[in-house]
């Protein structure tokens, strides 16, 4: 009997633990009470070590990573938006509180002075890095989620080499988990060749620091301090469309030249000194640009090292404000319970909401996750859509004419709250125009999702998004 009140009351600390822990995000206590109860003991062994909260070091955001001498100095030479009535060619004098929140990152200000391209796929974003890699005379930043060794991984790492001999700095993070399987050769024939390389959490030391959970699903590239990269995109050949499974493989990654140029700048050194406790303080890291253009944007980054859940943030506000369209990409929807409800109001509400998720997905857990949702968005009116010429990667929103986004956060609950993500909003009429006419391009590739047809999918098929709803703050 003793034992019996022993275990009991071991259960009964198991599950207090996991309530107090996690009292600000109901759904993931749930989704780990439901495994608790399924592997008792088991279950709060994996809560520990893979959901603990990351510790917020105060030296994760210490500001003097970077010399904050240099950092101004880019900032005296940015063109930096101040009042609502300057941004977006007036769209944002009516939305003063959205011009607000976007406000709050002093670090990533809203900056005037840039030019961006969009790049629609793997095939565009290689080539354009590639090259911007050839032309590299000061120093190469790359920062990936999945770096892998295979054909165009290789190019890379040519390129890599041969810059890194001819006396380029390059640096390289990739992420332990994202990129388990990259070679010792790969990684031993660049830091051989003089690349400086960092391993963003490796997985034995993240999992015994209780931070395995945590992963840095950032992909951004700097050249020179002058050219930049963000996006859906990282270094492999199934973002060539080589992967039999998945086909084709539709992506939106951004080339950016001009002030946003040291946002991104920014981040990677953060993440570097993160990794390596090198500090780059160099002012060449942050040189003059002679861009032109007069394109708005903003970088916004996230993870759980921050105060803030900012991408979420910009997102539900932006949603939230909508007056006539919100278009959305994401390979992965799994929507926390303040995006839902946005898009569920403004549907309601009249705006029209329209969702592109993919037919094929790399996770068959996520996929029925995602479609978990699906009936209830129909039934607010919402508009979703199945692409059926490849995997779809793209990870964009765009609301009115007021702001589209792009970068490397999926719409799901892991990219608000677990990843170290980057987007770039963009706030130029013509960039959002050609978003979304890509957007409607991307439609004509899909099949809409009917509620009635939707309703009569099978039993087993119901089940299994039941099964992964319940998983889907872990997912």
């Amino acid at each position: 009997m003793i034992w019996i009140i022993i275990a009991l009351l071991i259960f009964i600390f198991q599950i207090a633990t996991i309530l107090i822990a996690e009292f600000r995000h109901p759904s993931k206590a749930v989704a780990w009470l439901l495994i608790l109860f399924v592997f008792p003991v088991i279950g709060f062994v994996m809560y520990y070590f893979l959901a603990k909260s990351f510790q917020r070091r105060r030296t994760v955001r210490k500001r003097g990573i970077i010399a904050e001498e240099v950092r101004l100095q880019a900032l005296r030479r940015s063109k930096l938006i101040h009042r609502a009535s300057e941004l977006g060619g007036g769209e944002f004098v009516q939305q003063e509180r959205l011009f607000h929140l976007l406000q709050q990152f002093p670090y990533f200000p809203i900056t005037g002075c840039n030019k961006t391209d969009i790049l629609n796929d793997g095939e565009q974003t290689y080539e354009a890095i590639l090259a911007a890699i050839g032309q590299a005379k000061h120093h190469i930043h790359l920062e990936y989620y999945t770096v892998r060794d295979d054909e165009i991984g290789r190019r890379f790492k040519e390129a890599l080499i041969d810059k890194a001999r001819a006396g380029v700095q390059v640096r390289l993070i990739y992420d332990g988990v994202g990129s388990y399987d990259l070679s010792a050769s790969y990684i031993g024939e660049l830091a051989d060749a003089g690349v400086m390389l960092q391993c963003f959490l490796p997985p034995r030391n993240a999992f015994f620091e209780k931070r395995i959970n945590y992963r840095n699903h950032r992909k951004i590239v700097v050249i020179d301090g002058l050219v930049g990269f963000v996006g859906g995109i990282n270094i492999g050949d199934e973002y060539l469309g080589k992967d039999k499974k998945l086909g084709y493989w539709r992506d939106t990654h951004l080339q950016i030249t001009g002030d946003a140029v040291y946002s991104l700048q920014d981040v990677f050194m953060r993440d570097w000194w993160f990794t390596s406790r090198e500090r780059l303080s160099d002012p060449a890291f942050l040189p003059e640009h002679h861009c032109r253009s007069d394109e708005q944007v903003q970088i916004v980054s996230s993870g759980p090292d921050s105060s803030a859940d900012a991408i979420l943030e910009c997102m539900f506000n932006a949603i939230a404000v909508a007056k006539s369209r919100i278009y959305i990409t994401t390979p992965y929807f799994i929507p926390d319970s303040s995006i839902l409800m946005g898009l569920r109001t403004a549907a309601l509400s009249g705006v029209d909401v329209r969702i592109i998720i993919p037919e094929v997905s790399d996770s068959k857990l996520v996929m029925f996750a995602s479609l978990s949702y699906v009936e209830d968005l129909l039934a607010s009116g919402i508009r979703v859509y199945r692409y059926r010429k490849g995997f779809i990667h793209s990870k964009v929103l765009i609301v009115d004419k007021l702001l589209a986004s792009v970068g490397t956060a999926n719409m799901d609950m892991r990219s608000f709250f677990s990843n170290f993500e980057l987007n770039a909003l963009l706030f130029d009429k013509d960039t959002m125009d050609k978003l979304e006419a890509e957007f409607m391009n991307d439609i004509a590739g899909c099949y809409e999702l009917k509620l009635s047809e939707f309703g009569e999918r099978p039993r087993w098929q119901k089940a299994s998004e039941v099964a992964a709803r319940m998983l889907a703050p872990l997912l």
